[in-house]
Parts: structure tokens; sequence; C-alpha cells
């Protein structure tokens, strides 16, 4: 009994200290992420800077995953050149061994204070990036609780038995060893937390020294699996050379690392005691790994090159139309152009919730699955954009220039956000009707059928306005936020008086439909930041009062 209480503390804190990774991530990265983005395109000029920015984003963000898949989606479309993206990997991958190195020390002083200001902010301030940041405080805070936990639940099994011969078993099979630490990497997407949780270990002597290093050779062989999983998915082998690349670098590494063990003891013994022995591997590694690759990066991605050949589609929804590369010496056509394929992505957009429609009111799981393909696409698309213009010399734009470029990246990447409600929502939805054999009743069809004719209706106008500018036409199109708030207050009247009256049974899926009806908002309000508030913004109406005033 004894043994499954503390195999479910370790579960728990173990399941805590990834929550508070991903925390950190996902608050730095609502934060940044747009900037991030803008800041690492503009510094893939050269081999010593995009290193440099790797390191410093993956300090950032707490994670070479999402750094990978960052660089990723820069190079899909060949925005980002290779050997830039090769060394920007290599950065990522020695910016994760700081934050470790942070971590040696323990600073779990610092957790109450750090949870104290995060959800001070995050309940204080309104959404934005002061709330994100509290987000992110919040999560180190618990990252540090969890480490502290599972150090001091660690203490009473230095001599377990059954521990002891698990731990013992794996000393004796590396190469097992080293795919187990790899496979729980890949798995919780943070090669942080598996190579804290080995110096956890390493701290009480449950493994020795090899063990300890192997198993941080398969934690950074794992952080480079998810961006070969996740990113290049668009079928063209070109999109893959550069997680591909990162891979490759990891698999040489760790052979390299596995031959050398034998006198990585001795050296890391001297350096510091049991834990501080593993992060200063993890760093060693990574800056050998750096040092070997970097004189070697344009050879290597000639290699790529040839093994992962380009295979153009031309009829791919995601490949870019407009974006020429040629354009770039005069910065108003350059523009021209990634506003023209900015515009692109209301056609592919119209055309998936027109999909997204028949998914929902005619229950056709091929139209769902075709909505999924161009949402996709569009998300690819949106990346090329903004990778276009993050590589845009910022000094020959003009102030006008610079409005416009921000006026785009606004355009594009809310028209994005709501090819991700929609394609998350109201097609979720679309297959909880499908598996559950739901139907809505004859009244919210014939509401939904006219709520999506009016957010196509809504897309029109967006499209329109981000060309003419019009504020009369953003006003109008900035209060359709109302209506959607109306339709959805009227709906969940009706659900509560259908409670009140006892005329609700199992099958009622009213609280079902309300979803659908929110989701459905959301994507309407993108538009509406996508093009209304930009332009009542620079016209100072965009409060609401000064908007009711101008009716």
């Amino acid at each position: 009994m004894r043994e499954l209480q503390v195999l479910i503390a370790f579960g728990g804190f173990v399941a805590l200290l990834l929550w508070g990774v991903h925390m950190v991530q996902t608050g730095v990265q609502r934060a940044f992420g747009k900037t991030l983005g803008l800041w690492m395109g503009r510094a893939m000029g050269s081999t010593p800077r995009a290193f440099g920015t790797g390191l410093l984003i993956t300090a950032a963000i707490q994670s070479s995953t999402a750094t990978g898949l960052m660089i990723t989606g820069f190079a899909l479309d060949g925005l980002v050149p290779l050997v830039p993206g090769l060394a920007a990997m290599l950065g990522a991958n020695v910016g994760t061994t700081l934050i470790v190195q942070a971590l040696s020390f323990d600073p779990t002083a610092l957790a109450p204070g750090l949870m104290l200001a995060g959800v001070w902010m995050f309940r204080h301030y309104e959404p934005g990036r002061a709330r994100d940041l509290g987000r992110a405080l919040v999560g180190l805070g618990l990252l540090l609780l969890a480490l502290h936990e599972l150090v001091t639940l660690f203490e009473p099994l230095q001599n377990a038995p059954l521990l002891g011969s698990a731990l013992l078993a794996l000393a004796g099979a590396p190469v097992i060893a080293l795919a187990a630490s790899a496979a729980l990497t890949w798995a919780s997407h943070s090669s942080v937390a598996v190579v804290v949780l080995i110096m956890s270990l390493a701290h009480h002597d449950l493994i020795p020294p090899e063990l300890a290093y192997t198993l941080v050779l398969g934690a950074n062989l794992g952080t480079a699996i998810n961006p070969v999983l996740e990113g290049g998915g668009d079928g063209n082998p070109a999109s893959r050379r550069v997680p591909m690349g990162n891979l490759g670098t990891r698999v040489a590494g760790c052979l390299l690392g596995l031959a050398l063990l034998p006198w990585a003891g001795p050296i890391m013994a001297a350096l510091g005691d049991a834990a501080h022995a593993v992060a200063n591997f993890h760093l060693l590694f990574n800056l050998t790994v750096a040092a070997c690759f970097m004189p070697a990066l344009r050879p290597y991605a000639r290699l790529l090159q040839r093994l992962l050949p380009p295979r153009a589609d031309p009829h791919d929804p995601a490949r870019p139309q407009y974006l020429d590369e040629s354009a770039r010496e005069v910065p108003a056509v350059a523009l021209g152009q990634a506003a023209r394929e900015a515009l692109r992505l209301t056609d592919l957009l119209r055309e998936s919730l027109r999909l997204t429609g028949q998914a929902l009111l005619r229950e056709d799981p091929r139209a769902s699955g075709q909505a999924r393909y161009l949402n996709g696409a569009i998300s690819q698309l949106d990346r090329s954009v903004t990778a276009y213009l993050a590589t845009q010399d910022q000094e020959s734009l003009s102030a006008d220039d610079a409005q416009y470029l921000k006026s785009i990246l606004t355009f594009s990447m809310n028209i994005a956000h709501a090819a991700d409600v929609s394609g998350m929502g109201l097609l979720g939805h679309a297959g909880r009707l499908h598996k559950k054999h739901w139907t809505l009743d004859p009244e919210q069809q014939a509401e939904l059928a006219e709520v999506l004719e009016r957010l196509q209706r809504n897309l029109r106008q967006a499209a329109a306005l981000f060309v003419s500018g019009d504020r009369a036409a953003a006003r109008a199109l900035a209060f359709e936020k109302e209506h959607f708030r109306a339709l959805e207050a009227r709906a969940a009247e009706r659900h509560l008086e259908r409670i009140k009256t006892g005329r609700i049974d199992a099958a009622d899926i009213g609280a079902f439909y309300l979803e659908i009806l929110r989701d459905a908002g959301g994507v309407n309000a993108c538009l509406v930041n996508a093009a209304a508030y930009p332009i009542l913004d620079r016209h100072g109406e965009l409060r609401p009062n000064r908007l009711r005033e101008s009716e």
C-alpha cells in the first residue's frame, strides 16, 4: 500500500512539473509569440545571429521543441535559409541547458513569491500581455514546487530494493536506457523536465553517473523528435530539412556520447556534485555538438537538400502565390504582394466555413476532413506571410509602410486564428454530433444556418475593409459582436426555459448548441479584430463608448 501511495505521488508531482513547464511556455508564447516570431525572422540573416536567436528564444520560452516548431514553420516555404535554420536549432538546444543550469541551484524559495505575483497579475489584469506573464510566473512557481516535492519524495527511496533492481537493469543496458529517456521526453514535450528529473535521481544516488549521463543523451534525442513529427506536415520532403537536420545532429551526438561515456564520469565529478554533474554534462554535450556542426553546416545542408528534394504541388492551397522574393527591393511592391497573399486567406476560410456548415447541418464527415485540410493550409500560409514580412528590411520602410506592414500582419494572424477557432470548435462539435448521433432540432438548424451565412457575409466585409479602410463599414462590422452576443443570450434563455418547464430530457442538446454559438461568435470576433478594430483604432474610435457616439 505504501509503495502504491509513493507511486501515485511520484506520478502526480511529475505531472505538476510538466504542467508548470507548459504554463511557462504558453504564457511567454501568448505574451510575445508574434514578437518572438518577427524577431526570429529578422535575425536569420547570418549563422551566428541565428544561433544566438535560437538560444535566447529557447531560454525565454523554456522549450527547444517549441522553438524548433517555430523555426520549421519559417522554413516551410524556403523563406528562412536552411543553414541559419540549422544554426538556430543548435542554439535552441544550448538554450535548454541554461534553464537546467538555473534550476540546478534549487531556487525553491522563490516559488511562493512567484505564484503570488503570478496569480495577482492573472486576476488583476484584463486579457493581454501582463495577464499572460502572470500565467508564466504561476507556471514557474509550480515547476519549482514540483521539483522540491520530487526531491523530498526520493529521499526514502534510496534503499528501495525494487527501484534499485529496475535502475540496475537500465544501467546494464545503455541503449534501452537512452531509448526510454527519449520516449519519455517525446511524450512530455519537455527535455527540461526530464533532465531535472534525472538530476533528482542522481542527487539521491538512485542512479550511477554513467546511467544518468545516458538518460541525458536520451532526453536530448527525444526533444528532436517532436519537430520532425509535428512540423513540415505538408507532404513536401523539403519542409522536413530543418527538423530532420536537427535530429541528425542529435543522433550523431548521442552516438559520440555513448562512445565517450567511460571517460565522462571522472571529468564531470570534478566539476560538481551529482546533480550539478548532470546539468554540466547536459551543457557540455550540447556545446560540443554545436561546436562540431557549426563549421560543417553548409556541406551538411547540401546533403539534406540532396536527400530531401523539394516537391512542389501547383494546386496546394498552402503554397504562396504572390510572395515574390525579387519584390523585396521595393518595399511598396513587397507589401502589396503580402497583402494579396493575406487576402487569399479569406478565400480559403470562406470555403472552409462552407464545408464546416455542411459538417454541422448535414453530418458530412468528408466535408469535415476537407475543412480541416483547408484550415491547415490557412495556418501554413499565415506563417509564410509572417516570415516574408519579418525578413523585410525594416530600415527601408517609411512610417506609412511600417503601419501597413503591421496591418497586414494583424489581418493575416486574425484570419488564421479564425480558422483555428473554427477547426477546434465548430468542427469539433460536428464530430461530436456525428459520433453521438445527435440531431439539432429544426429551430436550431435554421438559426445555425443563418449564423453561418452571417459569418460568410462578415468575412466578405472584413476582406473589403482590409482594402478600403472605410470607417463607417468598420463600425458596422464591429457591432456584429453585439449581434452574436444577443443571439447566444436568446439561446441561453430558451434553454433555461426548457429546464424550468420540465421540457428537457436526456436527448436535449441545448447546452451543446450554446457551445456551437459561442464558437461561432469567436470566429466572428477574429474577423472584427482582423479588419474593423485596426481601422477604428487608428481613428481613436476603438473604445465601445466612442463607437456608440459615432453611430
